[in-house]
């Protein structure tokens, strides 16, 4: 059997950076539950849902029995007011402190949540370009990878934004097979055609009608993710057995994330809610490894 690094992610148990998305899961329940269904690391989550300071979040996830992959850090990257390599450098020693070697990071446009899309001029573009090498050489110093998350509601979130960042840079991506799907790019052809790029991964499965329609500005991002954009792995229309196939023979060794985002209207009871579709995800992964190998 193929051994993938297979890792949970917060916003699956709904834990989001968002304001307003909705209930949040206390952090030992979330922790708890990736431990239950056999997942061996985690990324971060939204700042403050694990302890801030870095020797005590470091601390957090050695209680949990859980290693750190890392974690998704929005940085304002294409305005040249705001030189974004202070705070990054501030957050990257809570990643130093913990282990962990990812920095997931996406074209925050500077406004709140993921509803909105703002277009760049050339001058903003070539800015948010120079900041991503700076950006990924910070990281670099400190022995964390920095890769660049392309998502819906961000500065690169269109197959053409996506395009116009592996052509400008070299950086690495954090291919998101839902992110992209939503914005136009087939996440089976990026790992196809651009394999070498991809050094982080999140999985996600989406319902694509549903999808169409936020591309469509029938809805918003938010309102499909509460709608079930998102699926468990295997219950959507991403062809993830293609994507994984492609990823294990160009000889990606990295994470998979598995991130389903989920909006909670009521915290669930015990043994109830995320968990279930957080293992129906883990379990199709693990066939298709056995498949694969």
């Amino acid at each position: 059997m193929t051994d993938l690094k297979i890792a949970g992610a917060p916003i699956t148990w709904g834990v989001c950076e968002v304001p307003g998305w909705g209930a949040q899961l206390p952090v030992e329940r979330v922790l708890r539950e990736m431990v239950q269904l056999g997942l061996t690391a985690t990324e971060f989550g939204p700042e403050g849902f694990l302890p801030v300071e870095p020797a005590d979040r470091a601390a957090a996830l050695r209680a949990s029995g859980l290693e750190a992959v890392g974690g998704f850090v929005p940085v304002v990257l294409h305005d040249p007011e705001r030189d974004p390599l202070p705070a990054l450098r501030t957050e990257l020693e809570a990643f130093v402190a913990a282990g962990a070697g990812v920095v997931v990071l996406s074209a925050d446009s500077g406004l709140a949540g993921y509803d909105e899309r703002v277009e760049l001029d050339e001058a903003g573009w070539s800015t948010l370009l120079t900041n991503l090498g700076r950006a990924r050489d910070a990281a670099a110093e400190v022995g964390v990878l920095a890769v660049l998350h392309p998502h819906v509601g961000t500065l690169v979130e269109s197959r053409a934004d996506v395009e116009r960042v592996l052509a400008g840079t070299d950086v690495g991506l954090c291919l998101d097979s839902g992110h992209l799907l939503i914005g136009g790019t087939d996440p089976v052809e990026l790992a196809r055609d651009h394999a070498a790029r991809v050094r982080h991964v999140h999985l996600k499965d989406v319902h694509l009608p549903t999808a169409q329609r936020v591309r469509d500005g029938e809805i918003t991002y938010y309102e499909a993710v509460q709608e079930g954009l998102y699926r468990p792995l295997g219950q959507g229309d991403v062809d993830v057995r293609s994507l994984l196939q492609s990823l294990l023979a160009a000889g990606y060794d990295g994470w998979f994330v598995l991130e389903q985002d989920t909006v909670l209207q009521l915290l669930p009871a015990e043994g109830e809610g995320p968990v279930a579709d957080a293992g129906a995800s883990a379990a199709h992964l693990r066939s298709l490894a056995a498949e694969l190998a």
